[in-house]
């Protein structure tokens, strides 16, 4: 994303909104790579730019919701003529994300999803509730033009629901974890990374290509990405998995082979949000443990520095107050939101 700094610049706005839009539209030609029909409907297994939105709202702030609405229209436009129903569509896409930072501002989500509170606020506020807006605007209109059957409404509101949540689901911590990166990166355990990246890279084509389903395979994986590594190794092992289950799903190979189209998106969704949930929410308990235990230890660390000069008839050192301008778990951007 554009730094904060250079967005204080004289139009430093207008750069933010299209490169915001830029990246939506990027992910969505990525999304439209592989397609499955529901009912005769045309829906994605992933829809990634849902989560590209939601990343950009939380870390620059609600004022960059026009890049998200430009970004969606041209995106809309790729695959349809333009219509009037298209404004509507539109909407829809930008209302969910949206809704999203503000149920997750309203929670006190910290962006470095440091607390396991922070991964459940993520799953169920901003991947399970608030994409329900642009499932319910999409399917309906659909309906209403007379291109969907009313019959046919659940199974494709269903599809378009859960491929919006697991752009939330996977796309989204992916983003918060980079935007806190440290550059260059520790070096630390990277034996046990190559090791992990090696099985990783080998096991999980063998699960998701494999004529008997032994999908269930990568979740040792992921336990391990989780413990070691935290959320991000968890959260991009879910990614590799993710991608190459929903390959191998549009392809209708491997344990996708036989299913009818219902069969295959029902498994496959099903498989991508148990995944996604474990890498997320196991990852967020390892980094809060691990949080709290440094803690703990730098309390300890104060009290025996304390003690220490008490002992030798000293006044204790000054304590450093803590940063309380910011609860979001991050930088944030000038001006309102």
């Amino acid at each position: 994303m554009v730094g904060f700094e250079v967005l204080r610049r004289p139009g430093g706005y207008a750069v933010q909104v299209l490169a915001v839009a830029a990246c939506y539209y990027a992910a969505a030609r990525l999304g439209l790579l592989r397609e499955l029909t529901v009912e005769g409907a045309v829906v994605t297994p992933v829809w990634p730019p849902t989560g590209v939105a939601v990343a950009a709202l939380l870390i620059l702030g609600l004022r960059c919701w026009p890049g998200v609405t430009i970004g969606a229209f041209f995106a809309v436009l790729s695959v349809t003529d333009l219509r009037p129903d298209v404004l509507i569509t539109v909407a829809g896409q930008t209302g969910a994300p949206v809704c999203a930072a503000l149920l997750l501002r309203r929670a006190h989500f910290h962006t470095d999803l440091g607390r396991l509170r922070d991964g459940v606020a993520l799953v169920f506020l901003g991947a399970l509730t608030a994409t329900l807006i642009s499932a319910t605007v999409g399917v309906g209109l659909l309906v209403v033009t007379d291109k969907l059957d009313a019959a046919s409404f659940w199974p494709v509101w269903l599809a378009w629901w859960v491929g919006d949540a697991m752009g939330v689901l996977i796309v989204t911590p992916l983003l918060l974890i980079v935007s806190h990166a440290r550059w260059p990166p520790p070096l630390a355990r990277w034996k046990e990374a190559t090791a992990l990246v090696v099985v990783a890279c080998w096991l999980v084509p063998v699960a998701a290509y494999s004529s008997i389903s032994v999908l269930f395979l990568v979740y040792p994986l992921l336990i391990w990405a989780a413990l070691r590594f935290q959320l991000l190794g968890g959260v991009l092992c879910a990614l590799l998995t993710s991608v190459l289950a929903t390959v191998a799903a549009t392809d209708g190979v491997g344990p996708f082979a036989g299913l009818s189209r219902i069969e295959v998106m029902a498994k496959l969704q099903a498989f991508n949000g148990s995944m996604a949930l474990t890498a997320l929410l196991l990852s967020a308990v390892i980094t809060e443990q691990r949080n709290t235990r440094r803690s703990v230890e730098k309390a300890c660390q104060e009290l025996v520095e304390v003690l220490e000069h008490l002992t030798a008839g000293e006044a204790p050192p000054p304590r450093p107050q803590p940063d309380t301008g910011n609860t979001q778990g991050g930088p944030r951007p000038n001006g309102p939101p």
